[in-house]
């Protein structure tokens, strides 16, 4: 199949890495993929030239760009697409307005996380116009299409649920100590760690505030926040207010997450809004005992008290108590770890979420 996937760009989020690893799977399928970036092209792309898929970066600009319109459509027609896949709400209707005319087999829409923070109902507004032409509409939880659903942003009859699924590498046993040599910390110190943009919608805040609790505690523990964003300074100033300037870490993005996963001891999820999270399954992958929040699609990956704990949003003592417990309780913490990882084994593949959107597309599975 000649396969179009519109984003927005291609820069470092749970989003684009989803899109990355699915066309990666999908080219190792033999399919001709090629990724149409509605604004740059992002810091990931090269990822995707290095492979041999096109990554077309259009530009757009304020309002309505008709450059960039008219680059989408002459990449879809170039190409000669059959299936246009689109991932969020920009990229769908700049997508459907530019190929008015264009026969496409199938249009696929996924809408990434819950869609809590959106900037403006004109935005939704054209989406919901943009879907008379689209086939399917995908959520990749089920908190998320009954959230849609909900809300109106989606007709029930057009919803379809894949959950993201991540490559898995063979064995889940954590002996590497990137993340120790990276940080220069002692054999005895036991990492908590998280993986996310920093940003509103992560609530870092509540985690550092949870792990003074837990550090008047456990005075050999660290926490890592991987990832960048918006709110790295605040977060830093949040750290020294709570008196933990030496022993919180910001590492900032990185391209080897997987590696530096498998130093942590603990890995911490504080969202206060959250899609299938990208970074809770290669914590499952890496068989970490996991805490997160009882939001969006978090649910359906941490089952409370059998792959991990979950605790509410916006509560630094519970997040604290339910860290806390784990620091006290390591063959406990081993065992949800173990679970985590025999559960995304059966559940949180890339295989399985490629199979799933090519049936979705109308074409084979393998």
């Amino acid at each position: 199949m000649r396969i179009t996937h519109v984003v927005e760009n291609l820069n470092r989020g749970g989003l684009e890495r989803m899109v990355l690893e699915l066309v990666k799977q999908q080219h190792r399928q033999g399919h001709q993929c090629q990724i149409v970036c509605v604004f740059e092209a992002g810091s990931l792309a090269g990822e995707m030239v290095d492979l041999g898929v096109p990554v077309i970066a259009c530009g757009k600009g304020p309002g309505l760009d008709i450059r960039a319109l008219a680059r989408i459509r002459r990449s879809v027609r170039a190409q000669g697409s059959e299936i246009l896949h689109t991932h969020n709400v920009v990229a769908h209707y700049y997508a459907m307005l530019a190929t008015v005319g264009i026969r496409l087999r199938r249009v696929i829409n996924t809408r990434h996380g819950m869609g809590e923070n959106q900037r403006s109902r004109r935005r939704e507004w054209l989406y919901r116009l943009a879907l008379a032409r689209t086939d399917s509409v995908v959520l990749v939880c089920e908190a998320a299409r009954r959230a849609a659903v909900r809300r109106g942003l989606v007709p029930e009859g057009k919803t379809r649920v894949v959950p993201n699924g991540i490559r898995l590498d063979e064995g889940d046993s954590r002996t590497s100590d990137a993340l120790r040599s990276l940080l220069g910390l002692a054999a005895s110190t036991r990492i908590i760690g998280t993986v996310g943009r920093l940003n509103w919608a992560k609530d870092q805040a509540s985690l550092i505030r949870a792990f003074r609790v837990v550090h008047d505690q456990f005075p050999d523990t660290a926490l890592v926040l991987i990832g960048g964003g918006e709110l790295r300074d605040a977060l830093q100033q949040c750290a020294d207010a709570e008196g933990l300037a030496n022993s919180v870490y910001f590492p900032g993005d990185r391209n080897d997450v997987p590696a530096l996963l498998q130093g942590m001891d603990l890995f911490a999820l504080s969202s206060i809004s959250e899609g299938y999270s990208m970074a809770l399954l290669e914590a499952c992958a890496a068989a970490l005992p996991i805490v997160a929040t009882d939001v969006g699609g978090n649910g359906e990956i941490v089952r409370d008290g059998l792959t991990g704990t979950l605790v509410p949003a916006r509560d630094p003592p519970a997040l604290a108590g339910a860290l806390a417990a784990l620091l006290r309780e390591p063959t406990q913490a081993q065992t949800l770890g173990h679970a985590a990882r025999a559960w995304v084994e059966g559940h949180g593949s890339l295989k399985s979420m490629a199979a799933s959107y090519a049936e979705i597309y109308g074409g084979p599975t393998a």
